[in-house]
């Protein structure tokens, strides 16, 4: 199974969206049992998207996250498309639905 990449710097958030054309960041706290749980499904689902790259910011590590997205609960899925957010899901995430609505996203990106 694919890996997230940690991201614990901003300058590293910045780089990892800006180098890959489809990046997903999942943003989590340290205890929060809706993100342990979320988490590996999300991992799971995105191994038929293997052109998108995993991102983790643990927020409790890189508390300045909250005012750079505007993040006011975790957790927070972020799915950015060249450097622009065309996805958000946060707290309570259907993962059938994110899964309807990242599809479309990775068919669109694809056909460019």
């Amino acid at each position: 199974m694919r890996e997230y990449t940690d991201l614990n710097t901003m300058e590293q958030v910045d780089e990892f969206i800006a180098n890959h054309p489809l990046a997903l960041i999942f943003i989590s706290r340290t205890g929060c049992s809706v993100c342990q749980g979320l988490m590996p499904q999300v991992q799971e689902l995105l191994e038929d998207y293997p052109e998108i790259r995993m991102g983790h910011i643990n927020a409790d590590h890189l508390p300045s996250i909250a005012g750079r997205f505007s993040i006011f609960t975790v957790p927070v899925i972020l799915m950015f498309v060249n450097g622009k957010e065309y996805l958000r899901e946060a707290r309570i995430v259907h993962m059938d639905l994110f899964e309807e609505k990242l599809s479309k996203l990775y068919k669109g990106f694809l056909e460019q």
